[in-house]
């Protein structure tokens, strides 16, 4: 799965950097994990108009769907649910750390839900004629919100995405044992209506 170890001191387990496709067994990697947090962060290499990136989710269940709107949703106009909720909507991006931050307590998450699936869409791109070309250093990471936010694993988007103006970054999967991570990198050109039109 091309895993790198990022070189994390402490008693903590190291950090793991994920490629695309990578899955993480956060049963083996995290076993006493019930509260995360999934964090993104970028920055904007344009001019003009601020780009406004958003971390969404989607909250599929066991044939790959979102069930409830606006319930298995969250983003910027609906920021909590059972079990996750949307810290805050950063209309600029480029704070040299993590940019948004979605809570997840995986205990409170709906039996239902079998499949997490995270998102960062640019918003009003079409309008503002953006793309991820336009942005520098995304990625994601997951951190131990139990266990003073020590990072488990990070996913650093490195590829082009030079037309696209949505990725569909990562996921967390629901298996017998418990969760995984997975890294998944598609990007599109779409905003969130489009994207949960796939998923209705």
């Amino acid at each position: 799965m091309n895993f790198n170890f990022a070189g994390n001191s402490g008693a903590s387990a190291p950090s793991l950097n994920l490629s695309k496709g990578g899955i993480l067994d956060l049963t083996k990697q995290a076993p006493n994990l019930h509260n995360c947090i999934l964090a993104g962060g970028w920055d904007a290499s344009i001019a003009g108009p601020s780009a406004d990136l958003d971390l969404a989710a989607f909250m599929l269940n066991g044939q790959g769907r979102v069930e409830r709107v606006p319930d298995d949703v969250i983003f910027f106009n609906h920021m909590a649910a059972r079990g996750i909720s949307l810290e805050g909507d950063n209309l600029t991006g480029g704070t040299g750390g993590d940019d948004e931050r979605i809570d997840i307590n995986l205990d409170q998450i709906d039996s239902r839900i079998q499949k997490i699936i995270f998102f960062i869409v640019i918003f009003d791109a079409k309008n503002k004629r953006q793309t991820f070309g336009m942005i520098n250093n995304s990625y994601v990471r997951l951190l131990d919100a139990d266990n003073g936010e020590n990072e488990i694993c990070r996913y650093e988007l490195k590829e082009r995405y030079s037309t696209d103006t949505a990725i569909s970054v990562c996921s967390l999967n629901r298996n017998a044992a418990g969760w995984e991570f997975e890294a998944i990198g598609d990007g599109a050109i779409a905003d969130l209506n489009d994207l949960l039109s796939r998923y209705m």
